[in-house]
């Protein structure tokens, strides 16, 4: 690695504390370029669509959300992994993964950047997973619609949201996990919380909504997690000259 890459790389270890997380993520660097970043995009998901229109903006490092290596999933370098790894070493382009730690960041992670702009006051962290927070909970500045705050929470998202409505019409407590986190509706309801925010519904959550009495709000995988990557973009740009752009991919799930 050169300087550049070496220096970028060491310094989002630091700031992300990736060593700190168990995940199937191997989170860090997971590919490796010739050692020059003049270009920084990030995304959420390392797919090759994400690749190609990284390349087509001249870029060498790319940061995402979900990378290529997962558990053993790199343990064969055949079919669709060899395509996306031929891909990034064709191109030169380095790969930096970043799950539960970006999840979990007290300044540019998903989660505390969605609590802030539904305008969460009093934030703690909160969604206990793999022994790590990577959630965060927080009260709205004052009692709210319930129905208002579902606004609101679509407008943040510029998306149409889902919902389970089975808690109080005006509420004042939000918790906030990301991306696939249905089942820790869970930790909501034993903790009181009148609003769960996340990204994927799924049945088990349907049940313990019910059962707990509280409302949920599933704005999907993809937007809830285009948070992090974009922040880390912003400060990868101001910490080193970088050009450092977040490629959106619009994706509705």
């Amino acid at each position: 690695m050169s300087m550049k890459l070496k220096t970028i790389v060491a310094f989002l270890d630091r700031e992300l504390r990736i060593g700190d997380f168990e995940d199937a993520s191997h989170n860090g660097l997971q590919v490796e370029n010739s050692g020059s970043v003049s270009r920084v995009c990030c995304g959420v998901d390392a797919s090759l669509e994400f690749f190609e229109a990284a390349a087509r903006k001249d870029a060498d490092l790319l940061v995402c959300h979900h990378g290529l290596s997962w558990n053993d999933s790199l343990k064969r370098i055949s079919g669709l992994n060899y395509r996306r790894l031929k891909f990034l070493l064709n191109h030169d382009m380095a790969l930096y993964a970043c799950h539960l730690p970006l999840d979990a960041h007290p300044r540019c992670g998903n989660n505390i950047l969605i609590a802030r702009a539904l305008k969460l006051q009093r934030l703690a962290p909160f969604g206990l997973y793999n022994g790590r927070e990577i959630g965060f909970a927080g009260r709205l500045p004052k009692p709210m619609r319930y129905t208002t705050l579902k606004r609101r929470i679509a407008e943040v998202m510029g998306r149409e949201v889902q919902t389970m409505d089975f808690g109080k019409k005006t509420v004042q407590s939000v918790a906030v996990i990301s991306g696939g986190a249905a089942a820790e509706i869970e930790e909501a309801g034993r903790a009181g919380i009148d609003v769960y925010v996340s990204g994927e519904p799924a049945l088990i959550a349907y049940s313990l909504a019910q059962e707990y009495g509280l409302n949920a709000v599933f704005a999907g995988h993809y937007a809830t997690e285009v948070w992090g990557v974009r922040a880390l973009g912003g400060m990868l740009a101001k910490r080193f000259g970088v050009e450092a752009e977040f490629v959106d991919l619009k994706i509705s799930f």
